[in-house]
């Protein structure tokens, strides 16, 4: 008999296509055989080991999570049931053009001293790997869900290039190229760039459209964070479009959102831009995730000319008054190019972790609150938190548009990505609702999505953009990364006051067949591994 049928669930495969009552049977980490009510009327339904009754749920494919920051998490925790709990089956890592692979001593301290905020230090990670497959390697000794990784761009620079602002040298930028085909023989299913943080963010079109042409020729895509999401941001989302073409490579926009004063209402600016591309051929996929206010580090916000060199330079220019004065200007002034070229508002910036425990007091208040509190300008208040913490501060950002997050999931190359950072006493609940969120409040409450439609954008849009053949659908033949869930109660526990809450009416979500989540609870099993790109 097969390990395990699932008995009347209402299958919605993913296609987005209608649903449709089955019984579906697993084995061996596979769909093995799906069989409809009707074609099973007046026969021997499937006999397995197990059993499950989904009366009253959704069988669907699990979800892949686009843009997810769970690099060291994975490792730190496999367990990782603030994916699992969702439904996720599949994230994507390295993202943003800063992770730990391909590294060397050097840059693997400096990545992980820049990357605190989002990722921790590390104190409890063996770094044992300083390559990209290296890093697969290790995701393969077990883990809760699947995990593919992008090549980040911006380490690759810091390994060759440094921390400056300077263009590449020819000798440089071949070297460059192969560190990132060698990342894609051993797996990657792409390159992510971080173009408003350093040090990718000194490369310019040149160089990416020639890292890009490596991209393309292996069958990966690109992934930016690009160079604007607020003054500039519909130029910003053209430069990559056009580079991507130029370069005939598959272009993923990063958490395309429309972002600050200066974009409200604009999502149909953005949408009619991307359209015109794929009319004439481009081909471009994004992901969203379903909140307004973003999520990034403090140390972000600051001028690229401030950030040149690293982090210990980030601090001595914070620590000497007259280089400090200029950072002020840049950022309440001039509008800084890390705060998208917006002058900043203390007001919006919610403090949401801290590295230093000592510094607690400054979670889930503003800078301006905090800064109230103690009587003194923001910018103090903040300059104190980067020093103090050395540039361990996260925080939330509360400048997007509910009108802007409705408008561009709808469209046809949107797909689901949290965005989730799960370090900090409060953070994003995105990093624990994304997906329920979608189900819940945009197709239950509000609409926006037909139910088949938001699944289709949370599997097999996601599947098809990393080319993965036996994923994302339920279909017989296919890996058995399924979600049960109920479409009356699904919901995200996680609120803004209250953000590593659980997730309700997900009662059962399988990774290769075996159970994650198991009666609403997580087991201790550890299937997922790593998933790399399939050779052209």
């Amino acid at each position: 008999m097969e390990d395990l049928v699932i008995r009347d669930a209402d299958v919605v495969d993913g296609s987005g296509a209608d649903a449709y009552r089955a019984d579906v049977v697993i084995d061996a980490g596979r769909i093995v055989s799906i069989v409809k009510e009707a074609a099973a009327a007046g026969c021997q339904r499937p006999r397995a080991t197990r059993e499950i009754d989904a009366e009253g749920l959704v069988l669907s494919p699990g979800f892949i999570d686009m843009h997810a920051h769970s690099d060291l998490a994975l490792l730190r925790d496999p367990d990782h049931s603030a994916k699992a709990a969702q439904g996720v089956t599949l994230e994507v890592l390295g993202q943003d053009g800063l992770s730990y692979a391909p590294v060397d001593d050097r840059t693997l301290e400096e990545v992980r001293r820049a990357i605190t905020g989002g990722n921790g230090y590390g104190d409890d990670i063996d770094f044992d790997w300083r390559s990209v497959g290296g890093y697969l390697d290790r995701l393969d000794r077990g883990i809760a869900v699947n995990a593919a990784y992008l090549i980040p761009q911006g380490t690759v620079r810091a390994l060759v290039v440094g921390w400056e602002d300077r263009a590449a040298t020819p000798a440089e930028l071949g070297r460059m190229r192969r560190l990132v085909a060698e990342g894609l023989e051993q797996g990657a299913v792409g390159l992510s760039s971080g173009l408003t943080y350093t040090p990718g963010m000194y490369a310019r079109d040149a160089e990416l459209t020639e890292l890009c042409r490596v991209v393309g020729s292996y069958g990966g895509y690109y992934c930016p964070h690009h160079r604007s999401y607020g003054v500039g941001a519909l130029e910003a989302y053209a430069e990559m479009v056009a580079l991507t073409r130029e370069a005939d490579c598959p272009l993923h926009l990063a958490h395309a959102t429309m972002n600050f004063g200066v974009n409200k209402g604009r999502a149909p600016e953005l949408l009619a831009l991307l359209d015109r591309a794929l009319q004439a051929g481009a081909d471009i996929t994004l992901d969203t995730y379903p909140y307004t206010p973003g999520c990034t580090t403090l140390a972000a916000l600051l001028p690229s000319w401030a950030s040149e060199g690293g982090p210990e330079e980030i601090l001595a220019r914070l620590t000497d008054p007259a280089t400090a004065g200029r950072i002020r200007h840049d950022l309440e002034v001039t509008g800084s190019d890390g705060c998208h070229g917006v002058p900043v508002e203390w007001e919006t910036i919610e403090i949401s972790g801290v590295a230093d425990p000592a510094l607690g007091d400054f979670v889930g208040r503003t800078v301006r609150e905090a800064a109230d509190l103690r009587g003194e300008a923001p910018w103090d208040t903040a300059r104190r938190l980067l020093v103090r913490d050395r540039l361990g501060t996260t925080i939330l950002q509360h400048v997007g548009h509910e009108e802007n997050v409705r408008a561009i999931m709808r469209h046809r190359a949107h797909t689901g990505g949290s965005d989730g950072i799960l370090r900090g006493s409060k953070p994003h609940p995105r990093a624990y609702g994304t997906f329920p969120r979608y189900l819940g409040h945009y197709v239950r409450e509000l609409g926006v999505l037909s139910l088949e439609e938001c699944v289709a954008h949370l599997t097999s849009r996601p599947a098809a953009r990393l080319r993965l053949p036996d994923r994302g659908l339920v279909r017989e033949g296919y890996r058995a990364d399924l979600v049960l869930f109920d479409p009356r109660t699904v919901a995200p526990g996680a609120t803004f006051a209250e953000p590593r809450r659980l997730p309700t009416g997900i009662p059962y979500v399988l990774v290769d067949g075996r159970f994650v989540i198991e009666d609403g609870r997580r087991t201790d099993a550890l299937p997922g591994r790593s998933v790399r790109r399939t050779p052209l």
